[in-house]
């Protein structure tokens, strides 16, 4: 038997059919030809996952910023340092 490929869409729909409890998940996945297991499986992702839809982008987004903004920061340092240096060792080398 060839497996049959199921969009994310079909999967969030039998997803919640199984949320509503009107049938079993042995009644969901025999009308839809599925495994119960892989139906279980998929119920038990998206109850993990759920969280995510509730996620604030905006908050991850600015955290990103400011992880990147202090990344420059740390390199701008850096670059001044060195060049210090350099400049310190020309003097000395009389270059």
């Amino acid at each position: 038997m060839k497996r049959k490929p199921h969009t994310p869409q079909e999967k969030a729909a039998l997803v919640l059919e199984t949320f509503r409890g009107e049938k079993t998940i042995n009644e969901i996945a025999s009308v839809n030809e599925i495994h119960p297991n892989m139906l279980s499986r998929w119920k038990r992702e998206a109850e993990t996952n759920l969280f995510l839809l509730f996620e604030n982008d905006s908050a991850k987004k600015r955290k990103e910023q400011k992880e990147q903004e202090a990344i420059l920061q740390e390199l701008y340092a850096k670059i001044g340092k060195l060049t210090t240096q350099v400049e310190w060792l020309k003097k000395k080398s009389g270059l």
